[in-house]
């Protein structure tokens, strides 16, 4: 599957295969207020150079009332959200996937604005919401680089978790630049890191969409993004073990499903993203309704994992491995939470999963270049579910041969540089890029002490 060359090439969907092998309409602007948003992520463990990757996350109730509003109102309880309140206006949207031309009414909320300690070369976003059917949402974020000026107000995504009539087509917006970034998929990306740009802070804008007069609203429970600047590396150093642990996670193979519904995506061939999704959601005890699988062919095994790639499909990038996407499908599920980040090594992977956390990771890499796997792919998500006491990674691999075969046990250092690399040697001996530690991670919303711990050292709460 060929992607435009940037150093975020290797998008989540694509197939784990050998490896021989515009902007949108204009939306209503919103002030960009001043501020700082919620903590960043921490250094590395053990490392004494400055932090490479800075989150920040919106989602108390104070949180959601230091933003610029629009029609949103902030809403508390149990788990604090944001909703549209009184709509700002209605403006017409024509969906490019469908042609279907709709007016929707709007509110939007835009963040304070959030100030990264690491200049950066990347931004991802995320975010965890619920939209009924008749209802969406848009997230953009506007950068500003270290001469003062801003990006323009860049989409990293419309979505919705419906896939119905009067539903939009969950969608991504390539080709969106301004001559020294650009929107990769669902990446803000420098166009050109050597050069010394950066973009130093930036705002982020939630629109909420309606039915006009409906009354109905999206239920946003937490936004963010993650900052990062990765350098240029072809090897890491391998980290020292420090846990052995292995979590209970179910087990799917993607293969299982090849053929399968080949409208998202090719079919189960390239739904390691989705399958991997799905895997941590069951650990945690969440499963799709028998109405909400209904429409999968009663033949089919594990149907839940074609419900996942269907309701993570990204029309604009046809595939299912749209990061945000899987990680705001993981969030429809009852009390989670979930976002994309980086981490700085397997380290971290072992905070998590010595909290019970596990953990998706995105990596590529040659066939010999990871023992035991026995195929190379150009990009590929697994799923972390623990540690030998060798310090070896345990894995749930979806791109195995059926499920009884998706736990596989990885050396360690070899997995460390596959994931954590930002540059490899592709089949052809040409020079590829790497995602630096590109992950999921999906929790309770209410986590145990334990977890929350774990989960602030990471950076994520």
């Amino acid at each position: 599957m060929t992607r435009p060359p940037s150093r975020r090439t290797v998008l989540a969907a694509a197939l784990a295969v050998t490896a021989a092998t515009g902007a949108g309409s204009a939306l209503p602007a919103a002030a960009a207020p001043a501020g700082s948003g919620a903590p960043g992520a921490p250094a590395a463990a053990g490392r004494a150079e400055p932090p490479l990757v800075d989150n920040a996350f919106w989602a108390s109730y104070e949180e959601w009332r230091s933003g610029t509003a629009a029609g949103t109102r902030a809403v508390g309880g149990v788990r604090p959200s944001l909703v549209i309140g009184a709509p700002a206006g209605t403006t017409e949207y024509t969906d490019p996937h469908t042609g279907a031309s709709t007016t929707w009414e709007y509110a939007t909320w835009t963040s304070p604005r959030r100030t990264s300690r690491v200049p950066a070369t990347e931004i991802i976003a995320s975010w965890n919401a619920l939209t009924p059917a008749g209802t969406w949402l848009q997230t953009e974020v506007r950068g500003r680089y270290e001469d003062g000026t801003d990006t323009p107000w860049y989409v990293l995504g419309r979505w919705t978790s419906g896939d119905g009539d009067g539903d939009i087509r969950r969608t991504s917006l390539d080709g969106q630049r301004d001559g020294r970034t650009t929107v990769w998929t669902d990446t803000l990306a420098v166009d050109d890191a050597a050069s010394g740009t950066r973009l130093v802070s930036y705002v982020l804008r939630l629109t909420l969409y309606r039915t006009p007069g409906s009354g109905l609203t999206p239920v946003v429970h937490r936004a963010g993004a993650m900052a990062s600047d990765i350098p240029d590396r072809f090897t890491v150093p391998a980290s020292a073990p420090g846990l052995a642990r292995e979590l209970a996670v179910p087990r799917y193979s993607q293969n299982t499903h090849v053929g399968q519904y080949p409208e998202y995506d090719n079919g189960g061939e390239a739904w390691c993203s989705p399958t991997s999704s799905q895997m941590i959601i069951e650990y945690w005890g969440r499963v799709p309704t028998a109405d909400e699988l209904a429409w999968v062919d009663p033949a089919f095994a594990d149907p839940q994992v074609c419900h996942a790639a269907r309701y993570t499909y990204d029309y604009q990038y046809e595939g299912c491995g749209n990061w945000p996407f899987n990680a705001a499908y993981a969030a429809t599920y009852r009390d989670m939470s979930a976002a994309v980040t980086r981490l700085g090594s397997l380290t971290d992977v072992e905070t998590l999963i010595g909290a019970g956390i596990p953990v998706i990771t995105s990596q590529s890499f040659l066939k010999e270049e990871l023992t035991g796997a026995g195929y190379g792919t150009a990009g590929h998500l697994m799923t972390v579910i623990g540690f030998t006491a060798e310090g070896d990674v345990i894995a749930n691999d979806p791109a195995s041969p059926s499920n009884a075969a998706v736990r596989r046990v990885y050396r360690r250092a070899e997995w460390e540089t596959v994931w954590l690399r930002t540059k490899r040697y592709n089949a052809s001996g040409g020079v590829s890029s790497g995602t630096g530690g590109v992950c999921y991670v999906y929790w309770p919303a209410r986590p145990s002490a334990a977890q929350h711990r774990a989960l602030r050292a990471v950076g994520l709460l």
